[in-house]
């Protein structure tokens, strides 16, 4: 069994659903089996991810929202409870080899570290193998990723990207499965960081967009939705939703807007075919060992609809809008022709990400939208599906996944898993579609919530509320204001475009009753419509291992700490002291690092002399340097930086000293006051991955030369 999850892509990313770039894998797919063209999921990762497998709702699973806005409110804990087994440990259990590779997501934020617990990593979580990264997203250049809970160093490949080196793994260990035990059945759960942001593609892939979206996204709209009906894909008749108010439209663009956005569109479409063409040879492979005839692969193109987190213009650098430091057509046209490459962080304007979601309105974020939940599925399965290049229009859910691979394995759904005893799976097999196009639908009510924005289907209706964009800093009105709640009849009205919540007021009335029943009974109430606040663990109330903390004391070799669990040194006051051991001749290299290319700070020696550099945001770099080398033998070399205050972000003063004796001392006139990165981390004796420092190398090369006793960093 094959299980293909794709990140950030909505329901017209694909060409099989219409879109603009060729993904002839999952034609492939769609072609040799049948596509479903009302599949849903949840609105955003971590979420999609454990219903997916568990088969449970998402606030079932603790997951209302991503790991890294857990609350203690039941049901966003962001802690998987241990009565939701995964479908891969049901597998496993039953003798099936099980592997995922790419991203996860789905691990606590306080349980990503060498401390653990490792019950919520890929491995407790029914995987033999795991290959891949935690968080949300990656840095395709250069990621930090584990094999099972070890981290992996990288090669020194300039050429190295994640999504090929994931497909190497993957295509890897199916062979050595098939070889090895070739009467064995697997599991293959592939989830690709790809197509989310940052969007990173090799140059050669990127040129073959060029000048393919002049026409704006406006007219590609158009196009799409004109060949959605041609192809079936959508009823004839069907009507383009309303752009969001927010989004310009591409005539009132300027010259300067047009060649920014369009070159934004070209690297992300790129990204598409690439990702594509990595599962084809992933598809490739199991036809080698003589075996994808036999193999159920069900491909799901997105976790959710297409990310608009890039707003008006986009980012160079993505880092900027979780910080909340807009970036400027200007500048961004000056690194125009880096777009993709490893000096760059970007994600795309956000009417690209509307136009990928053709026929809706609404994008990634908003579960009361189709165009939030809704994206391009497939099945194959020639043991169980006779039928070729079919369509499929039964409403089903990422809930359902689970059940239909425990139909196909032939397994009946446990009552208990390794001793816990099991909440029944929410979602139904889709095993009684793949055959009878007219079977009656088996899903006839899903309740969505997502960070207030909420809806309920119904045996064809859906009623809902947008509560908030994706770009909006705040919710449109309060939680208990149900004024602008919407009714539509899926079945004559596939876009949601005809209203009629006036006309039909007391349909309404008993949908949003029904909402409220469901959301009792799935721990979604109550509703936290709070997005920002909830990424501070403290205003979160969530577990933190640095919590009441103001110190932390590190000895060399303590790598790959997420934010999440290292002491929080924004908009504070802060002492990083180093007890080093100095040898004849010298040392160079990094003694702490946090963050790395686009955001971070850095102590580290420099032809032997000491310094402090502050990256804010890859916009400026500010370095402290003492003028002279430490000598030979023990010292203790101390960074003080003095917090201005009066806010979040403010600037300081740093002063460098050695034993007591001040090296060196200057001004930090800014700093990051949310966030550094989701997946650089601080490193004790070395910097990972990319950078914070330009000039002192990359990776092992920024290895410290002396020798590291301790690290204290103690913060006010």
């Amino acid at each position: 069994m094959l299980l293909v999850l794709l990140d950030d892509l909505g329901f017209a990313g694909t060409s099989t659903f219409g879109g603009p770039v060729p993904t002839p894998t999952f034609e492939q797919i769609a072609n040799e089996g049948v596509r479903y063209n009302n599949f849903h999921t949840t609105a955003v990762c971590s979420p999609t991810r454990t219903a997916i497998k568990s088969g449970r709702n998402h606030h079932v699973n603790n997951m209302g929202g991503i790991i890294e806005t857990g609350t203690d409110f039941p049901g966003n804990t962001g802690q998987i409870p241990n009565n939701v087994a995964p479908v891969a440990e049901m597998l496993r259990l039953n003798g099936y080899a099980t592997a995922a590779f790419g991203k996860w997501h789905e691990t606590a934020a306080w349980e990503a570290s060498m401390a653990g617990p490792f019950d919520r990593w890929p491995t407790r979580q029914g995987f033999d193998k795991f290959y891949g990264f935690l968080g949300g997203e990656t840095n395709q250049w250069a990621p930090f990723i584990y094999e099972g809970t070890k981290p992996v160093e990288l090669p020194n490949d300039p050429n190295y990207h994640f999504m090929t080196d994931m497909t190497d793994q993957a295509v890897a260990w199916i062979k050595y499965q098939k070889a090895l035990t070739p009467d064995k059945p697997f599991f293959t759960y592939f989830a690709p960081g790809a197509v989310h942001a940052p969007h990173h593609v090799p140059k050669e892939w990127i040129a073959r967009w060029q000048g393919k979206f002049d026409q704006g996204w406006d007219t590609l709209r158009e196009e799409i939705l004109a060949r959605q009906i041609e192809h079936g894909v959508v009823p004839a008749g069907t009507q383009l939703a309303p752009k969001p108010e927010a989004i310009p439209a591409w005539n009132s663009l300027s010259a300067d807007e047009k060649r920014l956005y369009t070159r934004q569109m070209e690297v992300f479409a790129a990204f598409i075919e690439m990702t594509d063409y990595e599962i084809g040879r992933l598809i490739k492979a199991i036809e080698d060992t003589g075996q994808l005839d036999n193999t159920l692969v069900l491909f799901v193109y997105g976790d959710n609809g297409t990310s608009a987190e890039g707003g008006r213009n986009g980012m160079f650098n993505e880092y900027t809008y979780f910080n909340g430091v807009p970036e400027q057509v200007t500048e961004m046209l000056q690194r125009l022709d880096q777009w993709g490459g490893p000096e760059t962080y970007p994600h795309m304007a956000a009417g690209w990400a509307v136009a990928l979601d053709t026929p809706y309105q609404w994008t990634k974020q908003v579960a009361s939208d189709h165009g939030g939940t809704k994206v391009g599925m497939a099945v194959r399965w020639p043991k169980g599906i006779q039928a070729k290049g079919e369509q499929r229009t039964q409403f089903h859910h990422v809930i359902d996944i689970a059940p239909t691979i425990l139909e196909a394995a032939g397994l009946p759904e446990p009552k208990s898993v390794n001793g816990v005893k099991q909440r029944p799976m929410d979602g139904v097999s889709m095993g009684y579609s793949f055959n009878d196009a007219k079977a009656k639908e088996r899903h006839t009510t899903q309740y969505f919530e997502m960070f207030g924005n909420r809806a309920i289907y119904h045996e064809g209706w859906f009623a809902r509320t947008i509560h908030k964009a994706p770009w909006e800093p705040k919710p449109r009105r309060p939680l208990n204001d149900d004024s602008a709640w919407e009714l539509y009849d899926t079945r004559t009205d596939f876009s949601l475009t005809n209203n009629l919540a006036a006309q039909n007021p007391k349909k309404l009335k008993e949908l949003q009753a029904l909402f409220l029943k469901e959301a009792k009974k799935n721990n979604v109430l109550p509703i936290d419509d709070r997005t920002v606040e909830r990424m501070n663990a403290e205003l979160a109330n969530r577990p933190d291992l640095m919590a009441g903390r103001t110190s932390l004391t590190l000895a060399e070799g303590m790598t790959g700490m997420s934010e999440n669990v290292f002491i929080n040194v924004k908009n504070k006051s802060k002492t990083i002291t180093a007890e080093l051991d100095i040898p004849e001749g010298g040392a160079n290299g990094v003694i702490i690092a946090q963050g790395g290319r686009f955001g971070g700070w850095c102590l580290y020696l420099k032809d032997g002399k000491p310094a402090y550099t502050y990256n804010y945001l890859s916009q400026d770099s500010t370095t402290i340097s003492s003028p002279e080398a430490l000598p030979k033998g023990k010292s203790k070399l101390v960074f003080e930086f003095a917090y201005d205050g009066g806010g979040l972000g403010k600037g300081g003063t740093g002063i460098l000293s050695v034993d007591g004796r001040t090296l060196a001392e200057g001004r930090i006139e800014r700093t990051q006051p949310m966030v550094f990165s989701a997946d650089e981390t601080a490193d004790v004796g070395i910097d990972d991955a990319t950078p914070v420092v330009a000039g002192i190398g990359e990776g092992a090369q920024t290895r410290f030369t002396g020798k590291i006793e301790k690290v204290t960093i103690d913060v006010k």
